[in-house]
C-alpha cells in the first residue's frame, strides 16, 4: 500500500510511494524537501509557535525579533552574529561525536550547574552551554542559529515522561541526534559555616524536593519551590541566606561557592533521567552501531488498530523501548455519533513510539510502510545512536 502523509527526517510533508522510501536507504532522501500541506492532519501548532523549518538564508534580525524582548529573548540576542559568520548546519557525517565538543554550542533550559547542563558535559565535555530560562528559548536558540544543539530531559525514572517536552518536538523543526542517560544524584547545600541543623527551609525544583522527602522530613524544614535545581543554589548564594539551603548538584554548589551538606539524599538511589539532544539537522543513519529511531504518529479509527499499529514491529523482530500516547493539542476532542447521541466524548491521541533499528535497515523502512496502512499522520522525529549507560 502507497505511504500516505510521512513527515521525513527533515521535517516535511510529501507524498512517498515504497520505490521513495527505499531511495537512498532511508527516509531523509531529497524527495522529502519538498512540502505538502496534509488536509486531514492540518498544520500543528503549539501556542502561537507554527510548526515550520528554519531555513539557514533567511534574514536573521527578523527571526531575532520573533523572540520578543523578553529577558530569555535578550539573553539569547546578546549571543547573536552577523549573517555573514554564521555557522554552517550541523553536518550528518559524525555520528560518533568522537571530539571533545569545544566547538559545539549547547542550548539548555536552567541556570548554570543544572543537570540538563550536565548532561551537555557528558556528550561534550569541552562544549560551550547556553542556559536558557524555558524549554521553548533552547528550541528557538537552535533555530535562530544562536546554538549548534539544543539538550532536554524527556522521562526520568522516578517522575516518569515529561509531556510538555514531547508537544515542543511537534512544535519544532529539530531532529532528534542523540540520547544521553545521566545519574542525578542530589546535593543539600547551604553558604558556608551554615550546619544542617539551622537551615529553616530548603529551596529547589519541585521533582527534586519530591525526591528527597525522606530527608526533608527528618529535618522538619519548610519547601520552596524554585524554577531549577542550579536556580536555588544561585539564590541562596546571591542572597546570602543563612537560614534555608538548597537542593541541586555537586557541580552547583561549586559554582555557587556552597558547603556540601549531604550527598545522594533523594529516596530513590538510582534515579536516572533520559535526555535528547536536538539539531538543524538530522543525521544520517548507520548500521555499525545500535541505533534507536523515535516516531509520532495518529490512527484510524477501528478495533483493534492499536495492535495492528504495534504488531508491526513485532511481525519483524523489532523492540520497543518506549510507548507515550498524548492528546492532540489542535483539535483534543470529537463527538461520539450513535448510541451515545453525540453526549460522549474521547480524545483524540498521538502515539510516540521509540525502537531499538536504524532507519537504514530495511525492517525499520519496512516497518513504517506497514504502519502507514493503519495511521493517518507519522514522523520520523529522529534515528539517533543508542546511549548505552555509563
Amino acid at each position: 500500500m502507497a505511504l500516505k502523509a510521512i513527515v521525513g527526517l527533515d521535517g516535511g510533508f510529501q507524498q512517498l510511494g515504497m520505490r521513495d522510501l527505499m531511495k537512498n536507504g532511508h527516509l531523509g532522501g531529497g524527495s522529502l524537501r519538498r512540502r505538502l500541506e496534509v488536509s486531514k492532519f492540518g498544520r500543528l501548532e503549539c501556542e502561537g509557535v507554527k510548526m515550520k523549518p528554519v531555513d539557514g538564508d533567511e534574514n536573521v534580525e527578523v527571526k531575532k525579533k520573533e523572540m520578543g524582548n523578553g529577558g530569555s529573548g535578550e539573553e539569547l540576542k546578546k549571543r547573536s552574529r552577523d549573517s555573514t559568520t554564521l555557522p554552517k548546519p550541523l553536518s550528518a557525517t559524525n555520528l560518533s561525536d568522537s571530539s571533545n565538543g569545544s566547538n559545539v554550542r549547547i542550548a539548555f533550559q536552567g541556570s548554570p550547574g543544572a543537570f540538563s547542563e550536565g548532561a551537555a558535559l557528558k556528550a561534550y565535555p569541552e562544549c560551550e552551554t547556553i542556559p536558557c530560562e524555558q524549554f521553548e528559548v533552547a528550541f528557538k536558540a537552535v533555530e535562530l542559529w544562536l546554538a549548534d544543539k539544543a539538550i532536554l530531559p524527556i522521562e526520568n525514572t522516578y517522575s516518569g515522561s515529561i509531556h510538555r517536552n514531547y508537544d515542543l518536538l511537534l512544535c519544532h523543526a529539530l531532529h532528534i541526534v542523540a540520547e544521553v542517560q545521566l545519574s542525578v544524584d542530589y546535593c543539600l547545600m547551604a553558604l558556608p559555616g551554615v550546619r544542617k541543623e539551622e537551615l529553616k527551609r530548603v529551596l529547589s525544583h519541585p521533582l527534586a524536593l519530591a525526591q528527597c522527602q525522606g530527608v526533608l522530613s527528618e529535618l522538619g524544614v519548610t519547601q520552596e519551590n524554585a524554577d531549577d535545581t542550579a536556580a536555588a543554589a544561585q539564590i541562596v548564594s546571591s542572597k546570602g541566606l543563612r537560614d534555608a539551603g538548597a537542593i541541586a548538584s555537586a557541580r552547583a554548589a561549586s559554582i555557587y561557592g556552597l558547603d556540601t551538606l549531604e550527598e545522594k539524599i533523594q529516596d530513590n538511589h538510582n534515579s536516572m533521567t533520559r535526555f535528547l539532544i536536538l539539531a538543524r539537522e538530522p543525521i544520517i543513519p548507520r548500521t555499525d552501531r545500535p541505533f534507536k529511531t523515535s516516531i509520532v504518529f495518529t490512527l484510524e479509527e477501528g478495533p483493534g488498530v492499536i495492535f495492528k499499529a504495534l504488531s508491526v514491529f513485532a511481525l519483524r523482530n523489532i523492540n520497543l523501548t518506549k510507548i507515550e500516547s498524548r492528546p492532540q493539542r489542535k483539535q483534543p476532542l470529537r463527538v461520539v455519533d450513535g448510541s451515545n447521541d453525540g453526549t460522549a466524548k474521547y480524545f483524540d491521541y498521538l502515539f510516540y513510539i521509540d525502537f531499538e533499528a536504524s532507519m537504514a535497515e530495511p525492517r525499520a523502512q519496512s516497518a513504517l510502510c506497514h504502519l502507514q496502512e493503519y495511521s493517518t499522520f507519522l514522523r520520523v522525529l529522529g534515528s539517533f545512536p543508542m546511549d548505552i549507560y555509563p
